[in-house]
Parts: C-alpha cells; sequence; structure tokens
C-alpha cells in the first residue's frame, strides 16, 4: 500500500478511500464527477504531447539553442506550440504530475558506435583483465581535464528513474589535470603545464605521479615506476593523440612493465576517472574563487582530499556505466 501511495504520489489514506469506495459501487464509483471551477488550460492529449517531448527529445528540435528542459524553456514551449500560458510554479506541478524530476544528464556523443561499445564490453576489457591477471598488473585509467572558471552544471527534467541522455560532440571545459584511478581506490595526479604531449603521457605513465616533468629522459621514468609501482600496470586510456601515438605505444612495448589498452571512441561514460572530474568540479562550484592561483589551490586541495577517500574511489566504479571495470 506505501508503496502505491508513493508511486501514484498521494497520501495512503487517499489510496484507502479508493479501496473503500470500490468495494462500495465498483469500478463506476472511481469515475471523477464533474468539477466546479476554471476548465483545465492542459488536455489530457497535451500533457501526452508534453510527456513525449520532454522524455524522447530536447528543446533544440523546437529551434531553441538550450540543450537542457528548465521550467522556463517548458513554459517557452507550451506558449510557442500550443498557446497555452501557464506560470512557472503550475508547470512545475504538471511535470511533476506527470512523473517528471529535474536530474542532471549524461552528455555522449552522436558519434558513438554501439557494435565498438559492445565489443569493449564483451572481448576487448575481459582480455586485458585476464592480461592484468596474470602478469600480476594493477589496472589504472588514466583521463585529463582541464577546469575553467566559466564551467557551470545545469539539470533538465526528466522521468523519475529514467536519466536524461543529451547529445554532445565533445568535451567544452584553466587548470590542467591527469589522473589515474585503479579499481582499489588508488588516485594519482599531476598538474599539467602548457598542452598536453607524448611526452608528459609518458612521463605520468611512467610513475611521475604528483610532478611531471618533461625533461625527463624515458629511461630514468622506467626507473622511477619500478621503484613507485613495483610491479607492471596496464594503463587504459582514451583515444587523444597523446595517449595514442607512435611514441607511446614504443615506450611501452620497449618498458615490458607498463601495458596499453584503449577504451572506444566517444565512450567518456565509460571512463572511471570521468567520474574523478564530475565529483571534483561540483564540489569546485560550491567555492568563492576570485583567481586563478585560488583556482588552482582549491583543485589541488579538492584532488587531495578524493585522494584521501579510497571508498569514494572505488564508488566511481560502482556506477551503471562503469561497473565493468570493478576487478
Amino acid at each position: 500500500m506505501r508503496l502505491i501511495a508513493r508511486t501514484r504520489h498521494v497520501p495512503a489514506r487517499t489510496i484507502f478511500g479508493w479501496l473503500a469506495r470500490y468495494r462500495q459501487g465498483g469500478w463506476p464509483a472511481l469515475q471523477e464527477g464533474p468539477r466546479s471551477g476554471r476548465p483545465r488550460k492542459v488536455s489530457g492529449e497535451l500533457m501526452q504531447w508534453l510527456y513525449a517531448a520532454i522524455t524522447l527529445g530536447d528543446p533544440r528540435q523546437y529551434q531553441l539553442a538550450f540543450c537542457l528542459w528548465s521550467l522556463a524553456i517548458v513554459r517557452l514551449v507550451l506558449q510557442k506550440e500550443h498557446g497555452v500560458a501557464l506560470s512557472k510554479s503550475a508547470v512545475c506541478r504538471l511535470l511533476q504530475q506527470m512523473g517528471l524530476t529535474p536530474q542532471r544528464p549524461l552528455y555522449r556523443s552522436y558519434k558513438q558506435d554501439a557494435q565498438e561499445l559492445e565489443k569493449y564490453l564483451k572481448r576487448t576489457f575481459p582480455q586485458r583483465r585476464r592480461l592484468a591477471q596474470r602478469i600480476g598488473a594493477d589496472i589504472y585509467f588514466v583521463d585529463q581535464s582541464a577546469v575553467r572558471s566559466d564551467h557551470q552544471r545545469g539539470t533538465t527534467w526528466g522521468a523519475i528513474g529514467q536519466t536524461p541522455v543529451v547529445e554532445d560532440s565533445g568535451d567544452r571545459f584553466g587548470v590542467k589535470l591527469i589522473s589515474a584511478v585503479s579499481p582499489r581506490g588508488d588516485l594519482r595526479f599531476a598538474v599539467i603545464e602548457g598542452r598536453m604531449n607524448s611526452e608528459k603521457f609518458i612521463g605520468f605513465a611512467a610513475g611521475y605521479w604528483e610532478k611531471i616533468r618533461a625533461a625527463v629522459s624515458l629511461r630514468s621514468a622506467l626507473q622511477k615506476l619500478h621503484a613507485d609501482a613495483g610491479k607492471p600496470i596496464l594503463v587504459i586510456a582514451d583515444n587523444a593523440s597523446s595517449h595514442s601515438s607512435g611514441k607511446v605505444e614504443k615506450f611501452a612495448r620497449e618498458s615490458q612493465a607498463i601495458h596499453l589498452g584503449y577504451l572506444p571512441k566517444y565512450a567518456p561514460e565509460l571512463h572511471p576517472d570521468e567520474q574523478v572530474w564530475n565529483h571534483a568540479k561540483a564540489r569546485l562550484a560550491k567555492l568563492f574563487i576570485d583567481s586563478a592561483q585560488t583556482m588552482k589551490q582549491s583543485v589541488l586541495n579538492i584532488m587531495r582530499s578524493i585522494q584521501k577517500q579510497g571508498w569514494l574511489i572505488q564508488s566511481f566504479f560502482q556506477m551503471k556505466d562503469t561497473r565493468y571495470a570493478f576487478v
């Protein structure tokens, strides 16, 4: 009974009232009678149209530049498409009555290849995992990102239990960082000065966790890896040129201690390290930032805080799209 009341968004006593009516008069007793007052502006057909518009698309389909369903956007679309004018509070109540809630959407690229994703999840990654087990290597997912002062996050309305997906052509994010996370809860990170390139990626993957030294030789980097890790590592990254260049692959072959693997193209949701940046940016958005130095120090403090919370890092491997990587 409580589950039904919660699903229908009514008090439990209302459910019992419906049951009493049904026992006395059957289904006809549950039919809604005529009501007094002003007629409704939103008909059942219009509610059905609006539900489909929100859950099956986004405002760009109605020649609007914004891709998130905010209350203001819903009001505008109702007025533009059907001539129905509602207040913001009325729109909010209407959406809630239809089972919609404001949610943080997932962004997925329209260039994704479904077959490539399936191959990675069912064949490629399991093979890499078996390789790591065979050679006794730790698995690290490596990613890089930038934090900008004008970066904003928003919510959009969607069906309860169904996270909205907004197609996006790529990352639009400055403090630049690179980090690596492991399923056992390890986090290593470094600040990137200038543009990311193969040499810096090699330096990071080779063991310069806290600070990238662009002038370090490959030989000394490998020695540092053995000193820090003490065992082989399997590095899984995206297909950025700085991660997959011939120079990087040549170094991995010669090292015999670092093995490379790559995620499918345009599939950041499969990358557990993406959640590090999502978490860090969400925390940064709550802080007062008045200068580039303040931003850099705040980002470093947040990353060091995450680094100490192994349970939090492990939770990044327990999400719907990253659970496959929890080994």
